[in-house]
């Protein structure tokens, strides 16, 4: 009896320690996990989503810090010395929709690359420019919006937008 309670307490330590190392590894601030979109844990039934815009987004978690959401998103193929711009913008939509369901200003969100963590404010200069940046997706599915910008198949053939676009290249 007291070596299967001995052996229990050891298990239990041994497993929080994993499960601090993987919060740690996974960049994840200190609070309760209250959003998971990964394949760690079941599939989110919902996303967040604010009909006021047409804005729908999954981020792989939600976690409650205090009295605020925090949206992390975790790149787990790309390394990076810096956060590339396309990763701010939709770490800036999971903010936007964390405010729009939660009626809580997340202050930043995390995106976690293999190689580093990177804290992004939630500015109002942020939120800005994603609002213009939406509009300008809107503006290209009304057919009205800007040319290709680039010579590239490759990033061609990986546009969410392909399939409504006159100017892909094939």
């Amino acid at each position: 009896m007291l070596l299967t309670a001995f052996v229990l307490i050891i298990l239990a330590i041994i497993l929080l320690w994993i499960s601090s190392k993987q919060r740690r590894n996974l960049g994840l601030p200190t609070g309760r996990v209250i959003y998971s979109d990964t394949d760690q844990w079941e599939k989110v039934e919902r996303p967040l989503y604010d009909p006021k815009i047409g804005l729908t987004g999954k981020p792989d978690y939600l976690v409650q810090h205090k009295d605020k959401c925090i949206p992390i998103e975790v790149k787990s193929n790309l390394k990076s010395q810096k956060p590339y711009s396309s990763h701010i913008f939709q770490l800036a939509a999971y903010c936007y929709l964390i405010q729009s369901r939660y009626n809580s200003r997340p202050p930043y969100g995390i995106l976690h690359y293999p190689n580093h963590t990177f804290a992004i404010d939630y500015t109002p200069e942020l939120e800005s420019k994603l609002h213009q940046i939406i509009n300008k997706i809107r503006k290209c599915e009304d057919g009205n919006g800007p040319h290709r910008s680039h010579d590239s198949i490759a990033k061609c053939k990986r546009c969410g937008y392909r399939d409504i676009c006159d100017q892909r290249l094939d």
